[in-house]
């Protein structure tokens, strides 16, 4: 029988309309609550009504995630292994290969969790305690499901510091931590435990689709394109000349022999701070009939947010300065704490500043196997526009 623990009186409105999420100035603390390890507990409110069970960690501020709505349920590797089959067989009728976010925390019934699948290659992401507990059950589940050759623990997001986690990169399973991605005809070689994130950026996975389908005869400028998956499938798509723009020198050797392996001659590297370069470039008169924007995340904390709305102001000024009359930008940020409507009208100051009269053509945000939950907007952290500029 799990550990029982209790809602306040009064404070269990948003639990009763099914959100994943109960707050610690919502649960009926004791000091031995608080001393309670990370892990699952059964969830009640104070009227009786059962929740379900849910990963508690007392030293949060989101104190509860739901794990699953029935309260008798165990959860043991045959439960992971269970909700990661249903992951997998969505992703399987969503994508024709095994190149996906697998898991997508909360999204997927999996909260706190991010499993990334490369091929034969599973990065792991445990942003919560519990999770972080588990992740012995969670890799059990993952072998027997997926066979993988290698996993690899990408615990290095700043998040788990919240959860009172360190931030470490390990590897849990086989040797060899590098992978290699499919995506539009071409092989993109990726390092499992140096690389950003998790390894490769899947959510942008139709946005660079959308791109290259529009590339053919183009000059291109892909800033921030870490090692170029947006330039080096415009390049393949027939752009005229790409270029590759990124502050890390390992990045962009990578991208390059991407671009050697696939005899992608017009592809031309540029080292330098993303920003500095934009306007530099504008003040001696370049121009592209596409530029690509996809920085880093800007806000990296809710705190953050006002510097990272004029820096996305910034950034869309500079980008469209550099935009040919009749060609087109593409704005991303991946700030989940910054909502589409302030990306939105940080954007549209930047072009304003500009003095660029635009058109929206496109607004969105990650692939489908980056599924959101109802209640969670914070789960569709990516947005993006398509902006034809006058």
């Amino acid at each position: 029988m799990l550990p029982l623990i209790r809602l306040l009186p009064g404070r269990d409105r948003r639990v009763k309309s099914g959100h994943p999420w109960a707050f610690s100035n919502e649960i009926a603390m004791s000091p031995a609550l608080r001393a309670f390890p990370p892990g699952p507990v059964r969830l009640e409110g104070d009227d009786g009504v059962r929740h379900g069970v849910w990963h508690f960690n007392p030293h949060s501020l989101i104190a509860a995630r739901l794990l699953d709505r029935n309260p008798e349920a165990v959860i043991d590797a045959a439960w992971f292994r269970a909700r990661l089959a249903e992951a997998l067989a969505l992703r399987q009728r969503l994508l024709p290969s095994p190149h996906y976010r697998l898991v997508h925390a909360e999204a997927d019934g999996l909260p706190g969790l991010v499993i990334d699948r490369h091929g034969d290659a599973i990065a792991l992401q445990a942003n919560t305690a519990a999770m972080e507990a588990a992740t012995p059950l969670i890799l059990d589940a993952v072998r027997e499901l997926l066979g993988p050759r290698v996993v690899v623990a990408r615990n290095d997001a700043a998040v788990r510091r919240l959860e009172g986690l360190p931030e470490e990169v390990r590897l849990l399973h086989g040797q060899e931590a590098t992978a290699t991605i499919e995506e539009g005809g071409l092989l993109f070689r990726i390092d499992l435990l140096s690389g950003q994130k998790t390894g490769w950026f899947h959510d942008q996975r139709e946005n660079r689709a959308r791109i290259a389908s529009l590339a053919r005869g183009a000059r291109l400028l892909d800033a921030f394109c870490h090692t170029g998956g947006f330039g080096l499938r415009a390049a393949a798509a027939g752009a005229a000349q790409v270029i590759l723009l990124d502050r890390s020198e390992a990045a962009l050797a990578v991208a390059m022999e991407t671009a050697r392996a696939h005899g992608l001659r017009q592809v031309v590297p540029e080292r330098a701070e993303a920003l500095a370069w934009l306007e530099a470039a504008a003040a001696r008169g370049e121009r592209f009939d596409i530029v690509v924007a996809d920085p880093p995340a800007f806000a990296k904390a809710r705190k953050d947010v006002p510097a990272a709305l004029r820096a996305y102001a910034r950034l869309a000024r500079l980008a469209a300065r550099l935009v040919a009359p009749g060609g087109l930008l593409f704005l991303a940020s991946c700030s989940h704490h910054v909502g589409p409507a302030d990306f939105a009208a940080a954007v549209a100051e930047g072009l304003w500043r500009a003095r660029r009269e635009a058109r929206l053509l496109w607004s969105g945000g990650a692939g489908p196997d980056h599924p959101v939950h109802p209640m969670l907007p914070e789960t569709a952290y990516l947005k993006a526009q398509l902006l034809a500029l006058r």
